[in-house]
């Protein structure tokens, strides 16, 4: 499965089958093994990454440089101010430069159209570190995680409470739909994720036995699941929004009360940060003994080490 990854790009988790999928957490497993008993490999000696970043990052720039540090390769941060992105230059040439003096790229920002032309035009491999449509390393990540803190992913329940259409949401949609695992969707009819998006999630549920549902009622979401996920209200880009968002996603907050209507008393909290205490989750969840959300942070490491080594 390996060899079959190689020199391929994550832009979206569409593109990847539940057997890729399965390839690269099972990877992930084995490279947070190494990490933890300080076995050091160097198998990207020679090897270089750039990093650009349109959108500021604390997880996904720390998970690529760490990641690739490690291993013995030269990550190279590069954000708007270093590079021109399309200004000035435009950015199939940006792409051809790059291609030519990196052996992959990492692209965080606004546009997908960009992270596919950065793809198309370098004709090395490219990483979707996010846009506003997808975050996959995101989701992977999140994978991994429901199966290290629940035993499995088969068969779980994830319910994902808040903004159902912002670019966590999307991704993890893709990720259960493919890997069989329920996800129900919790938030206000104006945040519903799209019809096409749960179309194309239903072809993939039907193959892999998930069941992928979208509910208004918070409490009638989370009832039975194994975890509950949220994420920030407003995302970047869309500070205008914030009062209006807080209005209304307010009844959708991961409090004690909405932990305890699972009704299942072994049930975990994921965040994939950065968090608002006291908006989206109450500090007493995302800080107390149900939380797996640092754990979450860090195997957003390992997972990506896992993506670079499958595919270079």
């Amino acid at each position: 499965m390996g060899g079959k990854l190689k020199g391929r790009s994550l832009l979206t988790l569409k593109d990847y089958s539940a057997a890729e999928i399965r390839f690269l957490l099972d990877s992930a497993r084995v490279l947070k093994a190494e990490k933890r008993k300080g076995r050091i490999r160097r198998r990207f000696r020679g090897k270089t990454l750039a990093l650009l970043f349109e959108k500021r990052s604390t997880r996904t720039r720390c998970a690529f440089e760490t990641a690739f540090g490690e291993e013995g390769g030269h990550p190279v941060f590069l954000s708007t101010q270093d590079v021109h992105l399309g200004a000035k230059e435009s950015l199939e040439d940006t792409a051809r430069v790059l291609g030519r003096m990196f052996d992959c790229i990492q692209y965080r920002g606004y546009d997908q159209r960009t992270v596919e032309t950065l793809a198309e035009y370098s004709r090395v491999p490219v990483y979707n570190g996010l846009t506003d449509s997808c975050h996959p390393t995101q989701a992977l990540a999140d994978l991994f995680t429901v199966e290290e803190c629940t035993g499995g992913l088969a068969g779980k329940t994830i319910c994902y409470t808040g903004d159902g259409r912002n670019n966590v949401a999307v991704s993890l949609v893709t990720a259960c739909a493919k890997m069989g695992v329920n996800l129900v969707i919790a938030s206000p009819r104006e945040l519903h994720p799209s019809p096409a998006l749960l179309k194309t999630a239903g072809v993939w549920a039907s193959e892999s036995g998930a069941n992928i549902t979208v509910e208004t009622d918070p409490l009638t979401a989370v009832k039975g699941a194994d975890v509950i996920y949220t994420d920030v209200w407003v995302s970047m880009g869309e500070e205008k929004q914030t009062d209006a968002r807080v209005k209304l996603l307010t009844p959708y907050q991961v409090n004690e009360k909405l932990m305890a209507a699972t009704g299942n008393k072994d049930v975990k909290f994921l965040h994939c940060l950065p968090a608002v205490r006291g908006q989206e989750v109450t500090q007493e969840v995302i800080d107390g003994p149900q939380s797996a959300a640092w754990d979450q942070a860090e195997n957003r490491k390992h997972v990506i080490k896992a993506i670079l080594l499958a595919t270079l």
